[in-house]
């Protein structure tokens, strides 16, 4: 009985874990086609992505309830439950990128609709992109169960923060050459911030793989200690 009660544990487990990837492979597609949208005025996109964000938020309510659940029922071993408090962490990173996506769609939709000669910044492509592959690069590590894959991600956000920076100076400066373009700056400074808190919380993610692998909690260690951490060497001494 305990065998069978085990087995079905673990399949039960299994499907928790697979639902999460496939919401995240719909927040993935979300930001992207959010960015077409702004880059390429394809607004029809910006219906899919507010149907998706519909979906986003009943898996998130959906596994919600089996981790619960799950708890709950049995009493799991320390790396399963590290594993099912990884992913209710993760969960709420995961959503609030679909809701960034979702509020660059419709930004994106208001630009094109407002302005026919509106011209989006070289930067956001860039970073939309960017923050896209964080999410990938974050769920193939939870996947893979792959630590080190992990901690690259938390460093490739310090690029993210860069080009937000690098994106708010160049709309700044674009401002104020012409004034005319304040009102659709401010949206594209708008998107530009969504972007990088959608790198922060795939940073976020990432930093729990490390912990649901390794058991270290590498928030606020810096990126070489995360490194470190995540080969399973110990962290640098603080001075």
């Amino acid at each position: 009985m305990l065998e069978h009660t085990n087995k079905q544990f673990h399949s039960e487990l299994e499907t928790t874990r697979s639902m999460f990837l496939q919401m995240g492979g719909l927040v993935e597609s979300m930001v992207l086609d959010g960015i077409q949208a702004l880059t390429e005025g394809e607004v029809q996109l910006v219906e899919r992505v507010r149907e998706r964000e519909r979906q986003v938020n009943q898996f998130e309510v959906d596994i919600d309830e089996r981790i619960s659940q799950l708890i709950a029922r049995n009493q799991p071993t320390a790396v399963d439950l590290r594993l099912l408090l990884s992913v209710s962490k993760m969960l709420t990173d995961m959503e609030r990128c679909g809701d960034e996506a979702d509020k660059i769609a419709k930004v994106a939709r208001r630009l094109h609709e407002g302005d026919s000669s509106y011209e989006p910044v070289v930067e956001l492509r860039h970073m939309g992109d960017a923050v896209a592959a964080m999410i990938r690069a974050a769920l193939d590590a939870f996947a893979r169960e792959d630590p080190v894959a992990a901690a690259q991600v938390v460093r490739n956000d310090k690029e993210v923060d860069k080009e937000w920076k690098a994106s708010l100076r160049h709309i700044i400066t674009y401002m104020i050459e012409d004034p005319r373009t304040i009102s659709h700056s401010i949206d594209l400074i708008f998107i530009a911030r969504a972007l990088e808190r959608i790198g922060d919380h795939a940073k976020n993610m990432a930093e729990r793989v490390i912990y649901m692998v390794r058991g270290d909690d590498v928030r606020h260690t810096g990126v070489n200690n995360t490194e470190r951490m995540a080969r399973g060497e110990p962290p640098e001494p603080r001075h």
